[in-house]
């Protein structure tokens, strides 16, 4: 909105000319997003807790966490404000992929916020049953994947249903209809991956951050005709749009992060995890680096496959591969301290997401 505006007035106002850079929106979006969370920050932990919004943890969870109980929760209210306000101020509303990577994010919002009230209603780690937040992404996934179907029908120029293999400079087979059953199974996996790794304070912001700041990197490159060139990607020139939201992710990221870091201060509860996962999930399909996605949030899948394997073993040995899962519970019980696990797994992140990186050439 601010962006048309300030846009528009280019031509009475020289200096408002600076608006058409992407760069320039994307800067401020992210400083816009980083201030907002942290004035809105004391207010919203305050009113958490007037309204009696604690954390319940579960009983079969490390029993260190107990004391973390009362803590305020539904603090992703508060990322989701911080992503989806500078948007609307700075990125160009008329750009479908805006639009669609906009809604996901709050449709992935809505069901975590259904999931986060019921717990708080029922005063226990209970909300949504696994079938109906399972329905409920596989639904968001599933409008994703069939209106990126469609719009590579109607529109092949700027969408397509092919999928770039990392490494594999000539692999890229189209899925053709196959491409929605695809982006549903990616954008659950996405948004339950950073789900489970939302355990520690500030563990799944603090790694959020960097896959943000490597998609924003990601949408801008994909969207120059010169660098997707000289990186073999590719180029999706309407898809630079979505750098300003991406940008308006990592601002979001670091100001939750202030409130977020060891000891926490307020929890971001489903409500901001599976927003976070979908959103990462969306831009991936929108800048044709679906499988990249794997890489660059190499973290969060390896906390949802620590959960995969954990539960594949018992069911078919009896037996645990880790002493809990997700993954980072299972050094919890080693021994580590908290603020060990949490910085040792952020440059695990880092790391996933300079390799992620380094592929681009590697191909």
């Amino acid at each position: 909105m601010l962006y048309s505006l300030l846009f528009a007035l280019r031509d009475q106002v020289s200096v408002l000319n600076v608006t058409r850079y992407i760069t320039f929106r994307t800067t401020v979006a992210a400083l816009t997003a980083l201030f907002l969370v942290l004035l809105l920050g004391p207010w919203m932990i305050e009113r958490l807790r007037r309204l009696q919004i604690g954390q319940h943890i579960r009983e079969e969870g490390p029993q260190a966490h107990q004391a973390k109980a009362g803590t305020p929760t539904m603090g992703g209210v508060l990322i989701l404000l911080g992503i989806l306000v500078p948007t609307l101020l700075w990125a160009d509303l008329t750009n479908r992929n805006v639009q669609i990577v906009f809604l996901a994010t709050l449709a992935f919002g809505a069901i975590g916020f259904a999931d986060d009230y019921l717990k708080v209603v029922r005063k226990q780690n209970l909300g949504l049953s696994v079938r109906q937040k399972l329905a409920a992404q596989f639904a968001v996934g599933l409008a994703v994947g069939l209106t990126v179907y469609w719009l590579a029908q109607a529109q092949p120029d700027e969408y397509s249903t092919r999928v770039v293999f990392p490494f594999f400079k000539q692999l890229v087979p189209d899925l053709g209809w196959l491409y929605v059953v695809f982006a549903v199974l990616l954008l659950t996996l996405s948004s339950n991956a950073v789900n489970l790794t939302d355990g520690l304070d500030g563990l799944a912001i603090g790694a959020t951050l960097v896959a943000a700041a490597a998609f924003t990197g990601l949408a801008y490159v994909s969207s120059h005709f010169v660098f997707s060139e000289y990186l073999n990607l590719i180029h999706r020139p309407e898809a630079g749009e979505l750098t300003v939201f991406c940008g308006s992710m990592v601002g979001a990221s670091m100001g939750f992060l202030w409130w977020n870091c060891y000891p926490a201060q307020v929890f971001m509860g489903d409500v901001g995890s599976l927003s976070l996962g979908g959103a990462l999930g969306t831009v991936a399909v929108l800048i044709k680096q679906e499988l990249l996605l794997f890489v660059v949030g190499g973290l969060f899948m390896l906390e949802a496959l620590s959960v995969m394997l954990q539960v594949g073993s018992f069911r078919l040995t009896g037996k645990r591969i880790f002493r809990m899962a997700p993954l980072h519970h299972h050094f919890e019980l080693v021994g580590w301290k908290e603020p060990q696990i949490i910085i040792r797994f952020w440059i695990i992140a880092v790391i996933f997401a300079l390799f992620s990186l380094t592929t681009l050439k590697l191909r």
